[in-house]
């Protein structure tokens, strides 16, 4: 589709943003934010936009940038996290892509645990009534359909580990070290 042409039933609005991080594709729904991906190079985009298109039913348009609609705030949010001027994500989310007990870990985090802090795989579990569901709790983490703007970086071991990460480890030291929880990589 063009990206001048408006979408006449359910549409999905895409688009690969830079950030301190690499490449992420944004993708959103009329119902909100649905869809964040790390690592959104051109050899990936193919394999990130067609199954989701597939999945919510939706024409897809990809946004040029500058000329975001639907991902206009989400855009302008993400800058500013990156900028350490943003703390807490206000976007509207569409949770289609996750259900039952991921949906509920997730919005559980979403809701509980704030910038520059952490909580454990374990007390995760236990916050939703699923006291012993850590290894459960670690699955909804890898299916978070919204990483950053639903912080799964902040769910670590019990232990003091740093735990698994979708985007990479690396990727989730740097986004703890931004929001100050650990040391800024040397480099």
């Amino acid at each position: 589709m063009d990206s001048t042409e408006r979408p006449r039933g359910p549409h999905l609005e895409w688009a690969v943003v830079a950030s301190d991080i690499g490449p992420l594709l944004l993708a959103a729904t009329s119902e909100g934010l649905v869809r964040v991906e790390f690592h959104a190079g051109p050899a990936r985009l193919e394999r990130m936009v067609g199954p989701l298109v597939s999945r919510l039913g939706a024409d897809a348009r990809r946004a040029a940038p500058g000329e975001e609609v639907l991902l206009a705030e989400p855009v302008r949010q993400l800058a500013a996290y990156f900028a350490g001027s943003l703390r807490r994500f206000d976007l509207p989310l569409d949770w289609r892509l996750s259900s039952g007990f991921n949906r509920q870990v997730l919005q559980e985090l979403d809701r509980s645990v704030p910038y520059g802090s952490v909580v454990g795989y374990g007390e995760l579990a236990a916050r939703v009534g699923q006291p012993g569901a850590a290894q459960a709790v670690g699955n909804a983490m890898g299916s978070n359909p919204l990483p950053l703007v639903v912080p799964c970086h902040r769910v670590v071991e019990n232990d003091g580990g740093i735990g698994g990460f979708g985007g990479g480890l690396e990727t989730k030291r740097q986004l703890l070290a931004l929001e100050g929880v650990l040391p800024q990589p040397l480099f």
